[in-house]
């Protein structure tokens, strides 16, 4: 596997927890997610299943799983 330089958002720890996402952009043109807390597993997704997602979750399509 290839080396991946993870980002989070700037307002990741704001509140003093350090448990946020972070993403990366892979060469081979994939996105990988993961959580800090736990950086060991990552989720991998193309660009548009993730567009796709982040969308439903704005539209709330998941509301009833919480």
């Amino acid at each position: 596997m290839f080396h991946l330089t993870w980002q989070k958002s700037s307002l990741s720890g704001a509140d003093g927890a350090d448990n946020c996402l972070e993403l990366a952009s892979g060469a081979d043109g994939l996105r990988h997610l993961r959580e800090s807390d736990d950086p060991d597993v990552v989720v991998t997704t193309d660009a548009a299943k993730l567009r796709a997602f982040i969308l439903g979750v704005k539209a709330g399509e998941f509301d009833h799983l919480v």
